[in-house]
Protein backbone atom coordinates (compact mmCIF):
# COMPACT_ATOMS: atom_id res chain seq x y z
CA UNK A 1 0.00 0.00 0.00
CA UNK A 2 1.22 3.12 -0.85
CA UNK A 3 1.85 5.42 2.08
CA UNK A 4 -0.65 8.13 3.01
CA UNK A 5 1.12 11.52 3.13
CA UNK A 6 2.07 12.88 6.61
CA UNK A 7 -0.08 15.67 7.49
CA UNK A 8 1.13 17.91 9.87
CA UNK A 9 -1.36 19.70 12.14
CA UNK A 10 -0.87 23.51 12.23
CA UNK A 11 0.60 24.86 15.31
CA UNK A 12 -1.34 26.88 17.25
CA UNK A 13 0.99 27.53 19.89
CA UNK A 14 -1.08 27.72 22.57
CA UNK A 15 1.05 27.80 25.07
CA UNK A 16 2.09 31.68 24.28
CA UNK A 17 -1.76 32.70 23.44
CA UNK A 18 -2.90 32.33 26.90
CA UNK A 19 -0.94 34.82 28.39
CA UNK A 20 -1.98 37.49 25.92
CA UNK A 21 -5.13 36.78 26.16
CA UNK A 22 -5.07 36.93 29.92
CA UNK A 23 -3.33 40.55 29.64
CA UNK A 24 -5.94 41.81 27.27
CA UNK A 25 -8.84 40.77 29.72
CA UNK A 26 -6.99 41.72 32.99
CA UNK A 27 -6.22 45.12 31.12
CA UNK A 28 -9.90 45.78 29.83
CA UNK A 29 -10.63 45.48 33.66
CA UNK A 30 -8.53 47.80 34.65
CA UNK A 31 -9.71 50.56 32.20
CA UNK A 32 -13.38 49.00 33.33
CA UNK A 33 -12.45 49.66 37.11
CA UNK A 34 -11.01 52.99 36.29
CA UNK A 35 -13.81 54.16 34.26
CA UNK A 36 -16.32 53.08 36.88
CA UNK A 37 -14.05 55.10 39.87
CA UNK A 38 -14.08 58.34 37.69
CA UNK A 39 -17.66 58.21 37.11
CA UNK A 40 -18.25 57.67 41.25
CA UNK A 41 -16.01 60.64 41.50
CA UNK A 42 -17.56 62.75 38.90
CA UNK A 43 -20.93 61.94 40.25
CA UNK A 44 -19.89 62.97 43.61
CA UNK A 45 -18.39 65.92 42.61
CA UNK A 46 -21.53 66.83 41.09
CA UNK A 47 -24.16 66.38 43.95
CA UNK A 48 -21.69 68.03 46.27
CA UNK A 49 -21.48 70.88 43.83
CA UNK A 50 -25.16 71.57 43.12
CA UNK A 51 -25.80 70.56 46.78
CA UNK A 52 -23.42 73.53 48.13
CA UNK A 53 -24.57 75.98 45.53
CA UNK A 54 -28.45 75.21 46.25
CA UNK A 55 -27.80 76.13 49.98
CA UNK A 56 -25.40 78.84 49.08
CA UNK A 57 -28.04 80.58 46.34
CA UNK A 58 -30.72 80.00 48.83
CA UNK A 59 -28.52 81.79 51.36
CA UNK A 60 -27.93 84.64 49.76
CA UNK A 61 -31.59 84.86 47.89
CA UNK A 62 -33.20 84.89 51.55
CA UNK A 63 -30.79 87.08 52.72
CA UNK A 64 -31.10 90.02 49.89
CA UNK A 65 -35.54 89.45 49.81
CA UNK A 66 -35.19 89.37 54.08
CA UNK A 67 -33.56 93.02 53.42
CA UNK A 68 -35.93 95.60 53.06
CA UNK A 69 -35.07 99.15 51.30
CA UNK A 70 -37.05 102.40 52.19
CA UNK A 71 -37.61 106.01 51.04
CA UNK A 72 -39.22 108.67 53.50
CA UNK A 73 -41.83 111.27 53.31
CA UNK A 74 -40.22 114.28 55.23
CA UNK A 75 -43.61 115.17 58.22
CA UNK A 76 -41.49 118.57 59.63
CA UNK A 77 -38.90 120.79 58.53
CA UNK A 78 -37.09 122.80 61.43
CA UNK A 79 -33.97 125.32 61.80
CA UNK A 80 -30.62 123.66 62.15
CA UNK A 81 -27.54 125.75 63.09
CA UNK A 82 -25.56 126.03 59.29
CA UNK A 83 -22.05 126.28 61.41
CA UNK A 84 -22.86 123.24 63.35
CA UNK A 85 -20.75 120.14 62.06
CA UNK A 86 -23.17 117.61 63.46
CA UNK A 87 -21.49 114.51 64.45
CA UNK A 88 -23.06 112.81 67.06
CA UNK A 89 -27.68 113.43 67.42
CA UNK A 90 -30.07 112.60 70.36
CA UNK A 91 -33.39 113.06 71.43
CA UNK A 92 -33.39 114.66 74.91
CA UNK A 93 -37.50 115.27 75.73
CA UNK A 94 -39.38 118.27 76.09
CA UNK A 95 -38.73 118.99 71.85
CA UNK A 96 -35.18 119.12 73.07
CA UNK A 97 -32.02 118.17 71.34
CA UNK A 98 -28.23 117.35 72.01
CA UNK A 99 -25.78 117.58 69.59
CA UNK A 100 -21.37 117.03 69.33
CA UNK A 101 -20.30 119.39 66.77
CA UNK A 102 -16.94 118.54 65.17
CA UNK A 103 -13.52 120.54 63.90
CA UNK A 104 -10.79 121.32 65.66
CA UNK A 105 -10.95 124.80 67.52
CA UNK A 106 -14.78 124.58 67.08
CA UNK A 107 -15.56 121.54 68.28
CA UNK A 108 -18.80 121.52 71.17
CA UNK A 109 -22.02 119.99 73.05
CA UNK A 110 -25.00 121.44 72.64
CA UNK A 111 -28.45 121.55 73.64
CA UNK A 112 -31.13 122.52 70.78
CA UNK A 113 -34.51 123.69 70.85
CA UNK A 114 -36.14 121.54 68.63
CA UNK A 115 -39.04 123.73 67.31
CA UNK A 116 -36.38 126.60 66.87
CA UNK A 117 -33.17 125.94 66.44
CA UNK A 118 -32.02 128.06 69.04
CA UNK A 119 -28.65 126.64 70.78
CA UNK A 120 -29.63 127.25 74.83
CA UNK A 121 -26.36 125.66 76.27
CA UNK A 122 -22.77 125.26 74.66
CA UNK A 123 -20.15 123.90 76.11
CA UNK A 124 -16.96 124.50 73.72
CA UNK A 125 -14.51 121.98 73.72
CA UNK A 126 -10.62 122.10 74.03
CA UNK A 127 -9.80 122.90 70.60
CA UNK A 128 -7.20 119.96 70.33
CA UNK A 129 -10.32 117.96 70.43
CA UNK A 130 -12.51 117.53 67.40
CA UNK A 131 -16.08 116.28 68.56
CA UNK A 132 -17.57 113.14 67.65
CA UNK A 133 -20.53 110.51 68.81
CA UNK A 134 -23.06 111.63 71.36
CA UNK A 135 -25.37 109.38 73.10
CA UNK A 136 -27.54 109.86 76.54
CA UNK A 137 -27.78 107.22 78.85
CA UNK A 138 -30.06 108.23 82.16
CA UNK A 139 -28.72 111.26 83.06
CA UNK A 140 -25.37 110.98 81.62
CA UNK A 141 -24.02 112.53 78.04
CA UNK A 142 -21.44 110.15 76.50
CA UNK A 143 -18.97 111.42 73.72
CA UNK A 144 -16.25 109.87 71.66
CA UNK A 145 -13.63 112.34 69.65
CA UNK A 146 -11.89 111.72 66.25
CA UNK A 147 -8.46 110.24 65.87
CA UNK A 148 -8.27 109.07 69.62
CA UNK A 149 -9.51 106.85 72.30
CA UNK A 150 -10.69 109.74 74.61
CA UNK A 151 -14.12 110.37 75.32
CA UNK A 152 -16.15 112.27 77.97
CA UNK A 153 -19.02 112.55 80.12
CA UNK A 154 -21.11 115.12 80.95
CA UNK A 155 -24.21 115.95 83.12
CA UNK A 156 -27.39 116.11 81.37
CA UNK A 157 -28.76 119.44 82.64
CA UNK A 158 -25.81 121.84 82.92
CA UNK A 159 -23.88 119.78 80.02
CA UNK A 160 -20.98 120.36 82.94
CA UNK A 161 -18.27 118.01 82.12
CA UNK A 162 -18.20 115.09 84.85
CA UNK A 163 -15.20 113.26 83.26
CA UNK A 164 -12.94 111.55 80.72
CA UNK A 165 -12.58 108.26 79.91
CA UNK A 166 -10.61 105.80 77.74
CA UNK A 167 -12.25 103.41 75.36
CA UNK A 168 -11.37 100.46 73.22
CA UNK A 169 -12.49 101.49 69.94
CA UNK A 170 -10.02 101.49 67.02
CA UNK A 171 -11.34 105.66 66.66
CA UNK A 172 -14.52 107.51 68.04
CA UNK A 173 -16.69 107.96 65.24
CA UNK A 174 -20.52 107.44 66.88
CA UNK A 175 -22.61 106.42 70.38
CA UNK A 176 -25.71 105.00 70.78
CA UNK A 177 -27.10 103.57 73.60
CA UNK A 178 -30.68 100.93 74.08
CA UNK A 179 -30.43 102.29 77.91
CA UNK A 180 -28.36 99.21 79.14
CA UNK A 181 -24.68 98.93 76.76
CA UNK A 182 -23.28 101.23 74.88
CA UNK A 183 -22.96 100.54 70.92
CA UNK A 184 -19.85 102.32 69.41
CA UNK A 185 -18.86 102.82 65.75
CA UNK A 186 -14.96 103.72 64.77
CA UNK A 187 -15.36 104.19 61.11
CA UNK A 188 -14.76 100.46 60.06
CA UNK A 189 -17.11 98.02 59.44
CA UNK A 190 -17.27 96.82 63.26
CA UNK A 191 -20.09 97.49 65.48
CA UNK A 192 -19.29 97.76 68.93
CA UNK A 193 -20.95 96.42 72.24
CA UNK A 194 -19.29 98.42 75.39
CA UNK A 195 -20.09 97.91 79.10
CA UNK A 196 -20.83 101.78 80.16
CA UNK A 197 -19.87 101.09 83.61
CA UNK A 198 -16.15 99.94 82.43
CA UNK A 199 -16.25 101.25 79.44
CA UNK A 200 -14.73 97.64 77.88
CA UNK A 201 -15.76 96.46 74.81
CA UNK A 202 -18.09 93.18 75.42
CA UNK A 203 -18.73 91.76 72.24
CA UNK A 204 -18.36 93.18 68.01
CA UNK A 205 -20.08 92.21 65.23
CA UNK A 206 -18.45 92.76 61.38
CA UNK A 207 -21.17 94.50 59.20
CA UNK A 208 -21.67 93.09 56.00
CA UNK A 209 -24.22 93.62 52.87
CA UNK A 210 -23.84 90.85 49.83
CA UNK A 211 -20.41 90.05 51.37
CA UNK A 212 -19.06 93.61 50.93
CA UNK A 213 -18.46 95.34 54.30
CA UNK A 214 -20.47 97.97 55.07
CA UNK A 215 -16.97 100.26 55.85
CA UNK A 216 -17.09 104.23 57.50
CA UNK A 217 -20.02 103.42 60.19
CA UNK A 218 -20.76 106.83 61.56
CA UNK A 219 -23.26 108.36 63.84
CA UNK A 220 -25.79 105.54 65.63
CA UNK A 221 -28.97 105.60 67.13
CA UNK A 222 -31.13 102.78 68.63
CA UNK A 223 -34.32 102.92 67.27
CA UNK A 224 -37.21 99.96 68.05
CA UNK A 225 -34.27 97.68 69.09
CA UNK A 226 -32.37 98.30 65.78
CA UNK A 227 -29.14 100.28 65.52
CA UNK A 228 -29.43 102.69 62.59
CA UNK A 229 -26.00 104.01 61.12
CA UNK A 230 -24.99 106.64 58.95
CA UNK A 231 -22.76 105.77 56.53
CA UNK A 232 -19.93 108.28 56.12
CA UNK A 233 -19.63 109.84 52.42
CA UNK A 234 -23.75 108.53 51.75
CA UNK A 235 -26.84 109.81 52.08
CA UNK A 236 -27.93 106.39 53.31
CA UNK A 237 -28.38 104.37 56.42
CA UNK A 238 -27.90 100.92 57.59
CA UNK A 239 -30.67 99.19 59.76
CA UNK A 240 -28.63 96.60 62.19
CA UNK A 241 -29.44 93.68 64.36
CA UNK A 242 -28.14 94.53 67.92
CA UNK A 243 -28.69 90.88 68.68
CA UNK A 244 -26.13 89.63 65.44
CA UNK A 245 -24.55 92.36 63.48
CA UNK A 246 -27.41 91.34 60.96
CA UNK A 247 -27.96 94.18 58.12
CA UNK A 248 -31.73 94.45 58.27
CA UNK A 249 -32.39 97.13 55.88
CA UNK A 250 -31.72 100.50 54.24
CA UNK A 251 -32.86 103.82 54.14
CA UNK A 252 -31.86 106.05 51.38
CA UNK A 253 -32.47 109.88 51.94
CA UNK A 254 -30.60 111.12 48.48
CA UNK A 255 -32.92 113.73 47.95
CA UNK A 256 -32.90 115.34 51.26
CA UNK A 257 -29.12 116.78 50.54
CA UNK A 258 -29.90 117.35 46.39
CA UNK A 259 -33.13 119.45 47.50
CA UNK A 260 -30.74 121.59 49.62
CA UNK A 261 -28.01 121.79 47.02
CA UNK A 262 -30.49 122.85 44.52
CA UNK A 263 -31.85 125.44 46.77
CA UNK A 264 -28.80 127.05 46.87
CA UNK A 265 -26.81 126.21 49.98
CA UNK A 266 -23.54 125.32 48.39
CA UNK A 267 -22.12 124.82 51.44
CA UNK A 268 -23.15 121.52 53.28
CA UNK A 269 -22.13 118.72 53.99
CA UNK A 270 -22.90 115.08 54.14
CA UNK A 271 -25.46 113.42 55.99
CA UNK A 272 -25.09 112.75 59.41
CA UNK A 273 -27.06 112.67 62.96
CA UNK A 274 -29.91 110.68 63.74
CA UNK A 275 -32.21 111.49 66.29
CA UNK A 276 -35.31 109.48 67.62
CA UNK A 277 -37.86 110.66 70.27
CA UNK A 278 -39.08 107.25 71.32
CA UNK A 279 -42.22 108.43 73.32
CA UNK A 280 -43.79 109.74 69.85
CA UNK A 281 -42.13 107.55 67.71
CA UNK A 282 -41.07 110.83 65.58
CA UNK A 283 -37.26 110.00 63.71
CA UNK A 284 -34.73 113.27 62.89
CA UNK A 285 -32.00 113.42 60.64
CA UNK A 286 -30.13 116.22 59.65
CA UNK A 287 -26.26 116.69 58.25
CA UNK A 288 -23.12 118.29 58.62
CA UNK A 289 -23.54 122.13 58.24
CA UNK A 290 -27.33 122.04 57.10
CA UNK A 291 -29.51 124.32 57.52
CA UNK A 292 -32.58 122.23 58.61
CA UNK A 293 -33.22 119.11 60.36
CA UNK A 294 -35.81 117.21 59.27
CA UNK A 295 -38.90 114.73 61.06
CA UNK A 296 -39.17 111.97 58.68
CA UNK A 297 -41.67 109.23 58.32
CA UNK A 298 -40.73 105.65 56.18
CA UNK A 299 -42.56 103.78 53.65
CA UNK A 300 -41.35 101.26 51.17
CA UNK A 301 -38.62 102.30 48.49
CA UNK A 302 -40.64 103.05 45.25
CA UNK A 303 -37.48 102.63 43.07
CA UNK A 304 -35.40 99.49 42.45
CA UNK A 305 -31.75 99.47 42.16
CA UNK A 306 -30.16 96.58 40.65
CA UNK A 307 -26.44 95.59 43.11
CA UNK A 308 -24.07 98.02 41.34
CA UNK A 309 -26.29 100.81 41.29
CA UNK A 310 -26.98 100.05 45.34
CA UNK A 311 -23.42 99.85 46.03
CA UNK A 312 -22.20 103.10 44.14
CA UNK A 313 -24.70 104.90 46.47
CA UNK A 314 -24.46 103.66 49.83
CA UNK A 315 -21.21 101.59 49.61
CA UNK A 316 -17.83 103.05 49.75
Amino acid sequence: MASKPFKRKPNRNRSSSKPESSMAFAKHLYIRKVFILLSIILLVCVVIFFGVSSRTWKRMSADHHSIQFYGYEVVNEFHHDPGAFTQGLVYGGSDSLFESTGLYRQSSVRKVALRTGKVEILKKMDDSYFGEGLTLLGDRLFQVTWRTQDGFIYERKNLQKLERFTHQMEDGWGLATDGKILYGSDGTSTLYLIDPQTLKVTRKYGIKFNDHDVRYLNELEYINGEIWANVWQTDCIARISPNNGTLLGWILLQPLREGLLAAGYDFIDVLNGIAWDSDNNRIFVTGKLWPKLYEIKLHPAKKHFNDVEFEELCLR
